[in-house]
């Protein structure tokens, strides 16, 4: 029976069962289309890492027997949108049989189901033999609880898969080495040389400027340094492994205006295409430790573990218990616009503009930067979570919307009331202050809340704190700070806002 078999551009898993018999009847496609490259703005290098990933899948899936249809973007016989490239496809092949992997877009899965109910052959979904968890497991897991709490979940996957754990109690007398993980880097720790691919791209950044396709951010060499293979996926753990992991945990929130990566391992992008399993990742990273335990802490090890099993996983979890719904929240009613200098990093704030540059020019910025500085910055702004997300899901390489909307709309925005996070994350200078040196040599005096050279985020805290009373003045966490301010001068707090007030109208001024 003739069978076409649908990958997308984040399915490209070797490992998948699909793969594991040649048949001549099985036929496998993959399209670059405009209907994932226009339905938001993405940065250049998310787009050719797409393609050159996919494109080199396809001629690795040729090598060894498999026939492949793949379509290019500016191919005559590409329609530009999934179900009409299908529909030829089924049709000039006489294909009896499709299936296709379950997506991880609430967008592709609609559109991909609904496409087979009017088919008149036979269809599949299959899974994509990726993720420790399935689509359901987190609902089941919080049924008929109130709160649903990452740490609670993170427990329940260290026991039911025994990870960092001694019978029912966590390795080292603690589940959770968060505090240990908050440490400023000053340059006295070495940082290893990055280890860089240098994939061959011009082909594909011809195809992608022929083809007109509008992006953000910057691309300015020839080569395209993240992994887009699986065998480079796994060259660049090891490295982690054997450079990195040491000091993982110690600076993972840590931010420093000379480096873009510190001791981050660059597998998200890889990760989110499925080249590599986080079962990969875990395994391999769990190995070098128990190799070298006596010079590697737990604390860094657990920090790691925890990105992987604990938030990854609930992230995709969380995002299948509440869309579509979920896309809409603006639970905080925030309607403001995003300033210009999102997209120009040309603003006097120091912590902003290193890390929407590092942002422009690498597709990349790590989860405190997109947390607590662009997140921070966008949510004390008061700025409609349409705008947010659609930032988030255009600029960075490793942004799939499965876990760029519950860390971004959930996490990041508090729009969602706090399903996710148990309070917004937001802070004053003090915060970035503590974690990096961007004030240091910055325009604008981290102490000051008002006047000329005040830092913003001091004068927006508090507003955003005053503004936002109603919803979030009876939340717990946020207590000793309402107290605070309920503390503060009057005339000074009118001064504040005043200050907050005019940032926000006037934001590419600051």
């Amino acid at each position: 029976m003739k069978t076409l078999r649908l990958i997308l551009g984040d399915q490209l898993n070797k490992k998948h069962s699909w793969f594991k018999e040649k048949s001549d009847e099985v036929y496998y496609c993959l399209f670059e289309m405009r209907q994932e490259t226009d339905y938001v703005k993405h940065h250049i290098q998310k787009v050719i890492g797409f393609f050159a990933a996919m494109r080199q899948f396809a001629e690795d899936l040729k090598a060894e027997g498999h026939t492949v249809f793949y379509i290019k973007i500016n191919s005559e016989e590409n329609k530009q949108k999934l179900t009409d490239n299908l529909s030829k496809l089924i049709e000039d092949h006489n294909i009896q049989h499709f299936e296709y992997i379950y997506p991880d877009e609430y967008r592709l899965d609609h559109q991909l189901s609904s496409y087979c109910k009017g088919l008149g052959i036979t269809s599949k979904a299959v899974s994509a033999e990726h993720f420790y968890t399935n689509r359901d497991d987190l609902t089941n897991f919080f049924k008929g609880k109130k709160q649903y709490l990452m740490e609670n979940f993170y427990r329940d996957m260290r026991r039911k898969h025994d990870i960092l754990m001694i019978a029912d109690q966590p390795e080292g007398g603690k589940w959770n080495y968060d505090k240990s993980n908050r440490n400023k880097w000053k340059g006295d720790v070495n940082i290893p040389t990055y280890k860089w691919f240098k994939n061959e791209v011009s082909e594909v950044v011809e195809d992608i400027q022929n083809a007109e396709i509008k992006t953000i951010g910057r691309f300015e060499t020839k080569t395209f340094s993240y992994p887009i293979t699986r065998v480079q996926a796994l060259e660049q753990l090891k490295y982690f492994c054997k450079a990195l992991l040491i000091h993982f945990g110690d600076f993972q929130d840590a931010m420093h205006t000379d480096e873009d990566y510190l001791f981050h391992s660059r597998l998200s992008f890889a990760m989110n295409l499925k080249l590599i399993s986080p079962k990969d990742v875990v395994t391999t990273v769990m190995n070098y430790y128990r190799k070298h335990d006596d010079e590697i802490h737990i604390s860094q090890i657990e920090g790691f573990i925890r990105q992987v099993i604990g938030w990854r996983e609930y992230m995709r979890g969380m995002y299948w218990a509440f869309m579509p719904d979920y896309k809409t929240k603006n639970e905080l009613d925030n309607h403001n616009k995003l300033p210009e200098f999102f997209w120009t990093g040309n603003t006097k704030m120091n912590c902003l503009k290193h890390a929407i540059n590092n942002s422009l020019d690498n597709g990349y910025a790590h989860h405190i930067q997109r947390l607590m500085i662009t997140g921070n910055y966008a949510l004390l702004t008061q700025t409609h979570p349409d705008e947010v997300d659609d930032w988030y899901l255009g600029i960075y390489i490793d942004a799939i919307e499965w876990v760029q909307l519950t860390n971004t709309r959930g996490m990041s925005q508090f729009a969602d009331g706090g399903k996710i996070a148990t309070k917004p994350y937001v802070s004053s200078g003090s915060y970035i202050n503590k974690m990096s040196n961007y004030c240091s040599d910055c325009h604008y005096n981290k102490s000051k809340k008002t006047g000329d050279d005040a830092c913003p985020f001091n004068s927006l805290y508090w507003n955003f704190l005053d503004e936002k009373r109603e919803q979030l003045g009876n939340n717990y966490r946020m207590g000793m700070m309402y107290s605070l301010l309920d503390k503060m001068d009057k005339q000074q707090l009118q001064s504040i806002k005043e200050k907050a007030q005019h940032i926000i109208a006037h934001q590419d001024d600051y």
